[in-house]
């Protein structure tokens, strides 16, 4: 086995750089989501979910995902909804 050399150990540290920085951008992406759901009403921010989500899966079903995975993400989405019912009926 041979050892890395400097180049790929450069490399390898630039893509963990990387990594941490996109997951960081994701992190803070999530808190301002979070801090616009609480501050603006269901009806503003649900239908821009639902277009995020629906998108989601016009994509996945692009790309020839297995359909086992295609019944996953719309498993996933259908009880993401149902949560959002419930919760919508609890505020009631």
């Amino acid at each position: 086995m041979s050892k890395p050399n400097m180049s790929d150990s450069n490399a390898h540290e630039r893509l963990d750089a990387k990594h941490e920085r996109n997951r960081e951008q994701r992190i803070e992406g999530v808190k301002r989501w979070v801090e616009y759901i609480e501050s603006e009403p269901p009806e503003t921010w649900g239908p821009q979910q639902n277009a995020v989500v629906n998108d989601q899966l016009d994509a996945a079903q692009s790309v020839q995902t297995s359909v086992a995975h295609q019944q996953h993400v719309t498993d996933v989405a259908a009880e993401i909804l149902e949560a959002s019912d419930e919760s919508d009926d609890d505020s009631e």
